[in-house]
């Protein structure tokens, strides 16, 4: 079997993070997040994936190639001269993904959750059309496009653009299957999956949606990130609860790498990755943080609903609060308190930042 995922280009909503890796290599509970999918798809048995890529390539490919032998996959990317959408790259890509009558999957790289891959595969055999997508359900669908179905039926009618009053709560959760005689839809050049193509298949009676079970999240942009790793690791306290931290010092779901170093005194959790190499000091606090490789938490200072990015250091006595986000070798002082900011890689911090800005 073979499966696409879209990469895209800049991550920009994901940076600082993304100044110094390209989104999919950020790291998501401790592993890059395009890793959470591609291990998915290899125990269903997909061979050979294609990477829909537009920005650092050559980091993308160095990247991969110990993936492959990891898990026994063929890895191909397909690189955009220019950003072609959501459907351009399967156009791009035809040849790998129409080679023989075998079914194909297409994901967004920004997608975390539990990826039924093998329901949504038998889901798409037994109906037989040409694609299925997955849905999900949201509080406030006036933000998305929601899918309504044939009455009684799986079969997608038709898809309603950000409601202003409520036809129904299932929006595209951004995982796909499709029989490779839908790339005949798809024109050279850029084209969006959603706008130009999903309508008409719908239109044809080509397009059915089954629901999501468990947790989604498009984890694009840091407060989301945030969001997702709390939904990550509650799925994970109940499928493999072996793998999450306990102790007097833990409070909730946490997940630390054996690797890291905890201070005396701490009070950690909920919903807290502490990552690689990391140092926690004596006294620290962390709550709905996410503490990256080689970071250092100093001793008595208060992270909660933020990022720590890779080899930063949060001082002593430092607060960090309200989604700041740290990119890679950042330094706060000690002391300092920064409320929502964004500060760009190897910056140092040393005085308060008291409302959400960027340091550059």
């Amino acid at each position: 079997m073979k499966a696409l995922i879209l990469v895209g280009g800049y991550g920009t909503r994901l940076r600082p993070l993304t100044f110094s890796k390209p989104k999919p290599l950020v790291d998501f509970a401790n592993k890059p997040m395009i890793l959470h999918q591609i291990e998915a798809m290899a125990k269903i048995g997909v061979k050979e994936i294609v990477l829909a890529v537009n920005y650092q390539p050559e980091v993308m490919v160095d990247a991969m190639k110990k993936v492959q032998e990891d898990y026994g996959v063929k890895i191909t990317f397909s690189i955009e001269d220019e950003p072609l959408g959501t459907a351009g790259p399967l156009g791009l890509a035809r040849d790998i993904l129409g080679h023989d009558d075998s079914p194909f999957f297409v994901l967004n790289s920004d997608v975390i959750c539990e990826f039924p891959f093998q329901k949504l595969l038998e889901f798409h055999l037994a109906h037989g059309k040409e694609g299925t997508l997955m849905t999900t359900g949201v509080k406030d669908p006036s933000k998305y496009g929601v899918i309504l179905l044939v009455d009684g039926t799986t079969q997608i009618d038709k898809f309603v653009e950000k409601p202003k009053e409520f036809v129904g709560d299932q929006i595209n959760a951004g995982i796909y299957i499709f029989n490779p005689s839908m790339l005949k839809r798809i024109k050279d050049g850029p084209m969006s999956i959603e706008k130009d193509v999903f309508p008409k298949m719908a239109r044809d009676g080509q397009l059915h949606a089954t629901p999501l079970e468990g947790f989604w999240a498009d984890v694009g942009q840091p407060k989301d990130f945030l969001t997702g790793t709390g939904l990550y690791l509650e799925s994970l306290r109940k499928k493999t609860p072996q793998l999450l931290a306990s102790g007097s010092h833990i409070s909730g779901n946490v997940l630390i790498d054996e690797t890291a170093k905890i201070g005396n005194l701490c009070k950690i959790g909920p919903n807290v990755v502490i990552g690689p190499g990391v140092i926690v000091g004596d006294g620290v606090r962390l709550a709905n943080a996410v503490i990256m490789r080689g970071a250092h938490c100093k001793d008595f200072c208060w992270i909660k609903d933020s990022i720590v990015g890779w080899h930063s250091s949060v001082g002593k006595w430092a607060r960090c609060d309200n989604v700041t986000v740290l990119g890679e070798d950042v330094h706060i002082k000690d002391e300092i308190f920064t409320n929502g900011a964004t500060v760009l890689p190897h910056k140092s911090v040393k005085e308060n930042i008291m409302e959400a800005q960027v340091v550059m």
